[in-house]
């Protein structure tokens, strides 16, 4: 269903809908921080960044993404092993 079809359903403009409907700011920079985190965790762990993507089902696309932001804001991404055993 439309944000319009919603508004129209219960009387109100389509902008009050999606201000209803919408993520706080701080719970979504929470959840991408939290996932970025989970990213860089198997990065050191010595996982491949389809791997990581596999683990975690999501593309491999934002792990490149993610990876990239950890290191901008000075992340170590050092491997704990270039052997996963």
């Amino acid at each position: 269903m439309t944000a319009r079809e919603l508004a129209d359903r219960f009387g109100v403009s389509p902008r009050t809908v999606l201000r209803m409907i919408a993520e706080e700011r701080a719970e979504y920079e929470g959840r991408s921080r939290q996932r970025r985190d989970q990213i860089v965790e198997l990065h050191r762990q010595g996982l491949k960044g389809y791997e990581i993507a596999r683990e975690l089902s999501i593309s491999a696309g934002l792990v490149s993404i993610r990876l990239k932001e950890a290191r901008e804001a000075g992340l170590d991404l050092a491997r704990y092993s270039a052997d996963r055993g």
